[in-house]
Order: C-alpha cells, then sequence, then structure tokens
C-alpha cells in the first residue's frame, strides 16, 4: 500500500509538470539553432529546446537553459529569462536536487512579478509565467512535505490561471491541490478537487482524465465506498480504450485489485494482477511490476499460499532493490520475514528482518538529510520572502513619494477642467430644462386633441341617437345597457386621459367596452377580439386611448360598409424587444372606403395619423427609441381586398418608470 501512495503521487507530479517529449523533435530544433535571425529568436529557441528535453535528459535540459538565461539577460528579455529559469528549475527537480529547484523558481517568480508592473509587457504571457512559477514552487514544497506553503502557492497559481481562462492549466492545479489534501490525510477535500479537475478534463477533451478518474476512485476505495470506487474504475477503464495509456491502465487494474480483495473477489484479484503485470512488461514499467508484485504477493499470503506469496514478494524485492526503491524495500523484506516463519524457517526468517531493520534505518537517515534540507530550504526561503518584502515597501514608498509630486500639477488641470465642465453643464442643463418644458407643453397638447378625437361632438351625437331609437324600438333596458357602456368608456376616457402612461390591461378594459358599446350600437354587425401575449408582464404600458382611432377606423370605414359579418382583431405583442400593437379588420379597405365617403375618411383618417405620429414623436423624444405606425391593406394572391391591417411599435415601458 505505501508503494501504491508512492505511485499515486508520482503521476500526479508528472501530470503536473512534465509532458511526453520526443527526442527527434528536440534534436531537429537544435539543428535550426545557428539559423536564428536574431538574439529574441534564438532565446526562444533555447528555451523550447531546453523544454523538449525534460522528460528525456535533465542534464541537456540544464545546459541549454543556462545558455537562454545568459542571452536573456544580456538583452534584458524578462520573459525569456523568467521561462529559463523555470527550466532549470524543473530541470533540478528530475535531478533531485530541491534547493536549486527551489531557487530557480523564486527567482522566476521574481523577474515575473517585475515584468507584471511594466504596462508595455505582454500581459497574459506574464501571468501564464508567473502562475507556472507560483505552480512549480508549490510542486516542490508538497514534494518536500511542507503543505501549508504548497497549499499557498497552487491557490496562487490557480486564481491566475482561472482569470486568464487556461482550463488547461486549471486543471493541473485542481489536482496538485488534490495531491497536498491527500497527503495530508483529507480525503474529502482531496476528493473535491480531483472532481474539480475531472470536470474541467471532460470540457477540454484532456487525454489524461483516466488517470484522475482513476485517483478519485483510489480515494473512495480508501473510505470502503465499495459501490462509487467501482463506478469510477469502470470509467476510468472506458476512458483508458478512448485514450490509451498503458501505465496509468496497469495503475487502474493494480486498484481493481484491491477493490476485489475489499470484496472477497479473489479470483479477480489474481486477473487484474495479471493484467497489471501484462501491461507494465510491456512498456518495461518497473516501479508499477514492484508494486503489482508485492500485492499479488499480499494476495497469496492472505489465502495461506506461502510459496506463491514467496516467489512474488521476491520478484517485488529485486526490482525495489534495482531501482533503489528503499521504502518498497522495507516491507518486502518484512513480509519475507513474515512468510519464512509461516514456512517454519526461523534463520532466513531472522536474516529478512535484520535486512527490514536496515531498510527501516537507512529511511530515517535519508529522511533525517531531508528534513534538513527542507530546513534549510524553508530557511533560506523565508528570508528571500522577507527581503522581496522590505524591497516592495521600498517601491512603495519611493512611489508614493513620487505620486505625490503629481498631485498639486494634476489637481489644477482637474480643477480647471471642472470648472469647465460645469459652465457647459449648466448651460446645457438649462437648454434641456427648456426643451423638456417645451415638449411637454407640446404633449399636453396631443394629449388634449387625442381626447377630442375619441370623444368628438359627432360621437357623443350618434351614441344619444342610438340611445333615443334603443328607447323607441328596443325599450328602456337595451338603452340602459347601453347607456351603462356608454358612460363607464366616456369615465375611463376621461380618467386614462390624464395619465401619460397606463397598464396594457387598462387600454385592453377601455378598447373592450369602446368595441361592445359599438357592436350594440350597429346590432352586432362585427365581431372582435383581444389578444395579449403572455410574454407582456403585468407593469408594462402604453400611453392612453393610442389605439382608439385605429379602431374606430376600422369599425366606421372598414367592417360597417360591409354587407357580410366583420371582424376587428387587436393584438398585443412583443417583438425585437419592442411592444408591437396591431389592429386589422376584414373590411373593405381604406382605398374603397376612400372612394365611397372622400372628405370624411380623409379628414377623419389625416387628423388620426397626424396626431398619433405626433405622440409617437413625443415618445421617442422621452425614451430616446424608435416608434412607427403603418397601415397596409391584405390582399390575397389575386389581389382581392382581404381588410386592413394597422400596425404601431412602441418602446417597452413601464409604469415605475413615470
Amino acid at each position: 500500500m505505501k508503494q501504491l501512495k508512492r505511485y499515486f503521487l508520482f503521476s500526479v507530479l508528472l501530470f503536473s509538470l512534465f509532458c511526453n517529449a520526443q527526442n527527434r523533435k528536440a534534436d531537429s530544433l537544435v539543428l535550426i539553432l545557428p539559423k536564428a535571425k536574431n538574439d529574441i529568436d534564438k532565446v526562444q529557441l533555447l528555451n523550447t529546446i531546453a523544454d523538449e528535453y525534460k522528460s528525456t535528459d535533465p542534464k541537456l535540459m540544464l545546459l541549454y537553459g543556462n545558455q537562454a538565461l545568459q542571452l536573456a539577460s544580456k538583452i534584458k528579455f524578462k520573459t525569456a529569462q523568467g521561462n529559463a529559469l523555470l527550466n532549470l528549475g524543473n530541470a533540478n527537480i528530475l535531478l533531485g536536487n530541491y534547493p536549486e529547484a527551489l531557487r530557480y523558481f523564486s527567482k522566476a517568480q521574481t523577474i515575473f512579478e517585475s515584468a507584471l508592473e511594466d504596462t508595455n509587457s505582454d500581459t497574459i504571457t506574464i501571468k501564464n509565467g508567473l502562475a507556472r512559477a507560483y505552480g512549480s514552487l508549490g510542486v516542490v514544497f508538497s514534494e518536500q512535505s511542507y503543505y501549508a506553503k504548497a497549499l499557498q502557492f497552487h491557490l496562487k497559481a490557480l486564481k491566475i490561471y482561472e482569470e486568464i481562462h487556461d482550463l488547461n492549466k486549471c486543471a493541473r492545479i485542481y489536482n496538485n491541490i488534490g495531491v497536498v489534501y491527500k497527503s495530508q490525510g483529507e480525503d474529502f477535500k482531496a476528493l473535491k478537487y480531483f472532481i474539480k479537475c475531472l470536470k474541467t478534463q471532460e470540457k477540454i477533451g484532456d487525454d489524461t482524465v483516466g488517470i484522475t478518474t482513476t485517483n478519485i476512485g483510489t480515494i473512495y476505495l480508501k473510505q470502503k465506498n465499495y459501490s462509487k470506487a467501482l463506478e469510477y474504475f469502470t470509467k476510468a477503464k472506458n476512458l483508458f480504450q478512448k485514450y490509451p495509456n498503458q501505465r496509468g491502465l496497469g495503475e487502474l487494474y493494480n486498484n481493481i485489485g484491491l477493490y476485489n480483495i475489499g470484496q472477497h473477489q479473489y479470483k479477480e484479484a489474481f486477473e487484474s494482477y495479471h493484467k497489471a503485470i501484462e501491461l507494465f512488461n510491456s512498456i518495461e514499467e518497473k516501479f508499477g511490476l514492484a508494486d503489482t508484485y508485492y500485492s499479488l504477493g499480499d494476495l497469496y499470503f492472505i489465502q495461506g499460499d506461502w510459496k506463491n506469496a514467496l516467489l512474488n514478494t521476491n520478484k517485488s524485492l529485486v526490482l525495489a532493490k534495482e531501482l533503489n526503491v528503499l521504502e518498497q524495500v522495507q516491507i518486502a523484506e518484512k513480509r519475507l520475514s513474515e512468510i519464512y516463519e509461516k514456512l517454519k524457517l526461523p534463520e532466513e526468517a531472522l536474516v529478512h528482518f535484520k535486512q527490514y531493520n536496515t531498510a527501516k534505518d537507512s529511511i530515517n537517515a535519508n529522511e533525517n538529510v531531508r528534513n534538513s534540507v527542507r530546513a534549510e530550504m524553508n530557511f533560506e526561503f523565508e528570508k528571500k520572502e522577507a527581503l522581496q518584502k522590505k524591497e516592495q515597501e521600498k517601491r512603495e514608498v519611493i512611489y508614493n513619494e513620487e505620486a505625490k509630486r503629481h498631485h498639486q500639477q494634476i489637481l489644477f488641470v482637474i480643477l480647471f477642467i471642472l470648472l469647465v465642465f460645469g459652465m457647459v453643464f449648466l448651460i446645457y442643463n438649462r437648454m434641456q430644462l427648456k426643451k423638456n418644458l417645451t415638449l411637454q407643453k407640446e404633449l399636453a397638447e396631443y394629449e388634449q386633441k387625442a381626447l377630442h378625437l375619441q370623444m368628438n361632438p359627432h360621437f357623443v351625437f350618434n351614441c344619444l341617437g342610438s340611445i333615443s331609437s334603443f328607447i323607441v324600438q328596443n325599450g328602456t333596458d337595451s338603452a340602459i345597457k347601453y347607456l351603462s357602456k356608454f358612460s363607464k368608456l366616456m369615465r375611463l376616457t376621461l380618467e386614462y386621459s390624464k395619465e401619460s402612461l397606463i397598464p396594457i390591461d387598462k387600454e385592453i378594459e377601455s378598447l373592450q367596452n369602446y368595441l361592445e358599446l359599438e357592436q350594440l350600437r350597429f346590432n352586432n354587425k362585427f365581431n372582435f377580439s383581444i389578444f395579449k401575449s403572455k410574454e407582456i408582464e403585468d407593469d408594462m404600458a402604453l400611453p392612453p386611448l393610442l389605439l382608439q382611432p385605429f379602431v374606430e377606423n376600422a369599425i366606421i370605414h372598414g367592417v360597417i360598409p360591409k354587407k357580410e359579418l366583420g371582424t376587428i382583431s387587436i393584438r398585443f405583442e412583443i417583438h425585437n424587444e419592442s411592444l408591437l400593437c396591431t389592429v386589422q379588420d376584414n373590411g373593405i379597405g381604406f382605398q374603397q372606403s376612400k372612394a365611397l365617403k372622400v372628405n370624411s375618411v380623409v379628414a377623419h383618417k389625416s387628423m388620426a395619423l397626424d396626431i398619433t405620429q405626433k405622440r409617437l414623436e413625443m415618445i421617442e423624444s422621452v425614451t430616446s427609441q424608435k416608434t412607427s405606425v403603418t397601415m397596409e391593406e391584405i390582399k390575397n394572391n389575386s389581389g382581392d381586398i382581404l381588410g386592413t391591417k394597422a400596425t404601431l411599435i412602441l418602446p417597452i415601458q413601464y409604469i415605475k418608470q413615470q
């Protein structure tokens, strides 16, 4: 299990820092290096070559990284300096020299932070470099078990990557933060970040998504949540089929073997471990083989098969010694001692127990050395941070002093600008006030004209004549009904004419009363319908009595002259973020109506359209939005008149805006 933990961290750190590179590509770049046109191209090429060697030859990475650093320093190319320092830090990580790696990453951090202050620099490139420096520092501190510092720098890197929307790098940092929390035993926090990493990888189609999915499964397995562990292991298996990765798939089978043991599925566990061995052998992955052979020996040990337990544990021990992995040597020697005890071979058991103690002492000695190096690293880093903080404070003091010297000069300029602006604003405000007063006066006049148009004496005379006719022909009941609707319409008209805006529902109520009154007047010569879209909110409004002239035209000059039953349709809808009002009839059309009654029709229609147009201009001046009114005859394919349609397009307004 300890070897499993080592491999887990190994796979994650590889995922975080290094990509698969090909010597062929690096060598081809070396060949074109002498052809670089200038120092800028050359230093960028040197950095690219160094980066290509990171997974194959860290010494060459150091060589080309140092050349890039020298040239970048010479031409004072900060971004290239920072990238060279990052390459040198990565090379030292590969060589196991963490103090040197920390030193280079710290220098890169300083370079990118200072470059970020230069407003002429490529901000995105510098932020990306700074985030890489933060992330690299986080990896070094994580490897040295200084988890608080590791988390601090990973979160700094994550903030920048999220700011520049680099989802690929965000996924890596989520993963690294998960590693830090897992190393601290905080599995729930680790799980949270691994799942964030997984979702991001799935979004961008990252080909390492199978490794992350496996890692999530191992946490559920550790928590003995076997159903969730199996769910993620199955998902990881499918992902490795889509994105082949022999090492990752081998590690997955190792974890599936552990799951099988937890479920007492020993036959399936054997099958999983043998699949892992086959995969690791195919790529000569000795780390994975050492882990798998130990796990297989552990399974035989559980079942009391001492012979096969001895065979597989010995294979694990040989590989661990070859790789110089002391932790694996330690647990293998201890297990061999236990097996020989079961075989009643105390002398062999004692030999391996002594070798177990020797490996344990070596690990403790290495850990002491590591602790000493870690303490030295942390001391140097804290010292550097303290110096940087003082330097930053010094720069801030200088900056503040320089700022004070400019304040007085700027103050006089600002006062002068404010004075000029104030005078311009005062003149403009007076002009606007005068304009608004004029507009309000015109609006009041047009509202009165619209009111007169709606309730003109001719209309009142006709209504009173109809009431008289109802009394003679139909009796008092019909006359009373007509008179009631007439009085209600007059009351609503007078009430709404005082307001600049009324709810659409109120306008519909007024039109409903008016149309019902006209139906009574003309003995149900027409039917009507009023439609309001569901998109229209309750507090949406329009100017009062705006549609009534068009409705009156539709009745008097459209459907009444027609022999058949007429229909009038009124619609209120939202279209292209505007209020669309239409009045449509199936009457004779305005051209024929004009021919029948030239004088009255032209005068009436022109007056209605003129007043409405003026009101629309007032609306445009208030809302700064376009309005329009159109009237068109509706014709079929043969050119026959089917009716008339009036369309008003108004800005969307609300009662609360008044």
